[in-house]
């Protein structure tokens, strides 16, 4: 009887909603037969895509590419970081690897509190303390022995031919370079590659030598490479002019893990994303299941009614996300109640969309016995139809600041995504609790979403972004504007974006986001608007019905979409 009830309110409520905003216009939309890449930069673009011409598989390419990205896209590529990827072959067969970094052995859960129990917030943010051990190279040795079919040198190889020999910098990565020169050099007192005299300009060329003399230690043995040797005493070392405390045993310890992905359905749809210990796979089929029943079709695109009923399902995903998500091996995660379409759909049961909904109504759903946004993110599908969804990070844009001397490459900052203590925001205004508190040998939560969806036992689509907090809605947002919208893979991308997270109490919205008419009838009854440049910068790849590949790279940033 409640779910007739439900659906008559619904109704109604469709039937009455404002007009809806115009999606996207239609942009010229490149197809391609024989395989996609879609990442952050045009030259890793280009590497996976040579790397499918030669003959290698999807894998092949997310290898290829992850070592080129450490190279070109230093704020979030990366070897000193970790990630999440998410794999389906061409007979589809699922699953996902979990490389996401692990706090150090002598980590403790108050080591980022002062004496009085206080967050000494920069400890967690800056400096060779913030840093977890890294899972980067790892997880690229565990993807080629399941599923490469190149070998691990040609793979590595064009990563060390751009470090070695150079390549152009783009606009932006120049403003970038100069804007975090005062703190490269108050981290890096021996200086680092990245750091001269001069301001850098467009087109100037970046030379990575110790770099390419790590990646090379690499190519010829492996996870060894990194995990011992040359460059684990380089690591070791750097935590000793520091504060860190990442040991040469923490290194060799460290194991990347395949994990039984998250798979639920929406409107006929297989979603198949991350599982615990990233968060996104559990929220954006929450979030999905929390709209299902609503017409968003009908209402269209950031319509009143859309947006309204979006964000009330982010406020209440995010408190569950709160209270309920982390390590898997360390904590009992809910995920068959928190994945319950039934549990999701009863959460929205309170939502009056002409009203919001007042924050400290929200709590985390109570279960019987439980207790940077600069990410960067690729997608690719080869000729045979296999796909992958990787999402990799430093945390925030150059990690820790700290690049280790000698090697070359930036060590991440992802402590900060442990909840240093429950109730305290982290750097993107995520709270946690004792699930996802500091303990040695732990992986942090993470809110990385890659995405792959079916349609009829058929691949659909491949999609994911960075972006810290705003990486699960930001998905959502794309799933919907491709399955709700119709909109091609370009446009999705490319469409104008906004995010709640419950708390802070507060819609964000880039500049063209939600119509100023939906703003004004939104801050009436009770939402409050919060104006903010740009939210994630996603890729998409879609499998049209007649097997062509369309590909979205986001205008966000210098990303490029590539094929053949």
């Amino acid at each position: 009887m409640k779910n007739v009830i439900y659906l008559i309110i619904i109704s109604f409520l469709s039937f009455g909603c404002r007009t809806s905003q115009q999606s996207p216009t239609s942009t010229n939309q490149t197809e391609y037969q024989n395989g996609a890449v879609v990442t952050a930069h045009p030259l890793a673009s280009k590497v996976g895509v040579d790397i499918l011409k030669k003959g290698g598989n999807a894998v092949d390419a997310a290898i290829a590419v992850k070592f080129a990205l450490a190279v070109v896209y230093p704020n979030a590529g990366n070897l000193g970081g970790g990630g999440f990827m998410v794999y389906r072959s061409k007979t589809g067969e699922i699953t996902s690897l979990d490389f996401r970094e692990k706090a150090p052995a002598a980590a403790f859960k108050d080591m980022y509190l002062d004496k009085d129990g206080n967050p000494i917030t920069d400890l967690s943010l800056y400096g060779q303390l913030a840093t977890g051990v890294p899972g980067a190279v790892a997880g690229m040795d565990e993807a080629f022995k399941k599923y490469a079919s190149l070998s691990w040198k040609e793979l590595v190889q064009p990563a060390i031919e751009l470090a070695e020999k150079g390549f152009a910098i783009t606009k932006r990565q120049a403003s970038e370079f100069n804007e975090y020169k005062s703190d490269f050099i108050k981290f890096n007192p021996n200086g680092a590659a990245i750091i001269k005299n001069e301001e850098w300009k467009e087109g100037d060329i970046f030379v990575q030598k110790e770099l390419a003399e790590t990646l090379k230690r690499i190519a010829k043995d492996g996870r060894d490479g990194f995990y011992k040797g040359k460059t684990a005493d380089y690591i070791v070392a750097e935590m000793k002019r520091g504060n860190g405390i990442i040991t040469h045993k923490d290194l060799e310890d460290y194991q990347a893990i395949w994990r039984q992905p998250i798979v639920g359905e929406y409107k006929g749809h297989k979603i198949i994303s991350m599982p615990p210990p990233s968060s996104g796979g559990i929220a954006l089929l929450a979030l999905l299941q929390s709209v299902e029943k609503y017409p968003l079709a009908k209402w269209g695109f950031q319509s009143d009614s859309t947006v309204r009923a979006m964000v009330e399902a982010e406020r209440r995903v995010y408190a569950d996300r709160a209270t309920h998500l982390g390590d898997p091996d360390f904590y009992k995660v809910p995920v068959e109640h928190l994945t319950s379409a039934e549990y999701n759909r009863s959460r929205m049961a309170n939502v009056s969309l002409a009203k919001a909904t007042s924050n400290e109504t929200i709590k985390a759903g109570v279960f019987p016995g439980y207790e940077s946004e600069q990410t960067t993110h690729y997608s690719i599908v080869d000729k045979d139809g296999n796909a992958v969804s990787l999402t990799t990070t430093i945390n925030g844009s150059y990690g820790s600041l700290v690049w280790v001397d000698g090697a070359g490459f930036l060590l991440n900052n992802e402590m900060d995504d442990f909840s240093v203590k429950p109730g305290t925001p982290n750097m993107y205004g995520l709270l946690g609790g004792k699930a996802n508190s500091v303990e040695p040998g732990k992986r942090m939560l993470s809110a990385m979403t890659p995405t792959i969806i079916e349609k009829d036992g058929k691949l659909k689509m491949v999609v994911g972004t960075p972006g810290g907090s705003t990486i699960i809605t930001s998905v959502f947002q794309t799933i919907l504007n491709v399955l709700e919208f119709g909109m091609t893979a370009q446009e999705s991308v490319s469409a104008p974006r906004f995010h709640h997270q419950w708390k802070p109490d507060r819609i964000d919205v880039e500049a063209k986001a939600i119509d100023e008419n939906t703003r004004i009838s939104l801050e009436k009854d009770g939402y409050k608007i919060h104006k903010r440049g740009n939210i994630g910068r996603v890729e998409n790849i879609i499998v049209l019905p007649n097997g062509k590949l369309q590909a979205g790279a986001d205008h966000r940033g210098d990303d490029t979409a590539m094929g053949y």
